[in-house]
């Protein structure tokens, strides 16, 4: 004759798988979300998908190998704004530094406020671009019918030449898109001007 269960050795058991199933989802949700700034630090070492990298010095190294950077700019549908770089492409040799400016045009009625998400291709050349400067660092807020300048300043590092996957590679494309925010970082009356350095190779 079987033995019936004890009701209250159910009752633990139950509480047991509850409490696994509550830590499970607890850690599941907690993953997900250390995921995206960890996924961001892994792009901005590596380079990884394009990410381009952020330097704070000019490099103090210019070899004879040349490159030329082409550039694009594009904006959601949902901005209503333009926005192209002044010159298609700048050739220059590795360790230069380089300044270029995007146009930016705010077609509507109203002041909106973007902020630009970029990267390079080929992706794997995204570890040797260095930005020194970049409107893509901060939001930006134009005006209705405002016309600005957005200046990137940066450099190819020229430890690429030494990257035998990149040996062939003589053209890199900088690529932005623009994108509306829908709760500034803060208030559109403290935007600063600053002036834009002319672009040179």
């Amino acid at each position: 004759m079987s033995s019936q269960p004890n009701p209250q050795d159910l009752t633990r058991k139950n509480r047991k798988v509850a409490v696994v199933c509550v830590g499970m989802f607890g850690l599941m949700v907690g993953a997900a979300y250390a995921a995206v700034p960890l996924y961001d630090l892994f792009c901005k070492v590596t380079g990884f998908g394009g990410t381009t990298q952020v330097a704070d010095y000019e490099s103090d190294i210019v070899i004879d190998r040349v490159i030329t950077v082409r550039f694009d700019g594009n904006v959601s549908s949902t901005l209503p704004w333009k926005f192209k770089p002044e010159q298609r492409s700048v050739t220059f040799k590795m360790g230069e530094t380089a300044t270029l400016a995007y146009l930016a045009t705010n077609t509507g009625s109203q002041t909106t406020v973007g902020t630009s998400t970029f990267n390079v291709s080929p992706p794997t050349a995204g570890i040797y671009f260095n930005k020194l400067d970049c409107f893509c660092f901060t939001e930006q807020a134009l005006k209705a019918g405002e016309t600005v300048e957005m200046p990137v300043v940066f450099f190819v590092d020229p430890e690429m030449d030494k990257d035998p996957e990149l040996e062939h590679v003589k053209e890199i494309t900088l690529s932005y898109t623009f994108f509306p925010v829908e709760q500034p970082e803060r208030p559109v009356a403290a935007r600063v001007e600053t002036p834009v350095a002319e672009t040179k190779l």
